[in-house]
């Protein structure tokens, strides 16, 4: 079993789903317990750079394990955005709803009235600069105009996913980490940990 994995992110919803997920596999500590605070510039062209880019960072300063994820949401309709600028899209300082509004206006006025979207999560397990793990997935649904759904975060209450009739924010925990991208991600790094 592999303890002291550092989450690089300070996001608790992130933190709490991948803990449930790795549970007596992993122990898990996000940057926000390690007191960590440094700005990390996200400046890859792809969720797998901007992955890396995490690892490398947080494992220069604790040289320990690493743990991180660089997720968003992809919409057809808008060329695949906001994709990796799906946390900053719009600017800072805003909620999770000024983001999904920002998006359901944007979609409003273009002419391409195709709403699939996929949430996409590029998940790397970094032992070392040599040595390291990557695992991307999705799950696929498509962009509604009402919101539904108290659980989740994010984009959650607008993504809609037709095999269960109900947003992502209105999925259970336990159906969120069995078929959300980051749960299926995480899904399939547990089994190469398992044969590690």
């Amino acid at each position: 079993m592999l303890t002291n994995v550092i989450f690089a992110s300070s996001n608790d919803h992130k933190t709490q789903e991948l803990k449930q997920i790795f549970k007596g596999y992993l122990t898990l500590d996000n940057l926000k317990s390690k007191g960590f605070n440094q700005e990390i510039i996200e400046d890859g062209s792809s969720f797998i750079e901007n992955s890396l880019i995490k690892c490398r960072t947080v494992f220069e300063k604790y040289q320990q394990p690493v743990l991180a994820d660089d997720s968003g949401l992809c919409v057809t309709a808008l060329k695949g955005r906001p994709g990796i600028h799906s946390a900053r899209y719009g600017g800072a300082g805003l909620t999770d709803q000024q983001r999904y509004e920002q998006l359901l206006e944007e979609l409003k006025k273009v002419k391409n009235k195709d709403y699939s979207a996929s949430f996409v999560c590029a998940l790397v397990l970094y032992f070392n600069p040599n040595r390291f793990y990557i695992i991307q997935e999705e799950v696929c649904g498509e962009i509604i105009f009402q919101p539904k759904g108290e659980q989740g975060f994010g984009y959650d209450p607008v993504f809609y996913l037709k095999q269960f009739a109900k947003t992502a924010a209105q999925l259970t925990a336990e159906e969120k980490n069995r078929i959300s991208h980051r749960g299926k991600a995480a899904q399939k790094m547990l089994q190469l940990i398992k044969d590690l």
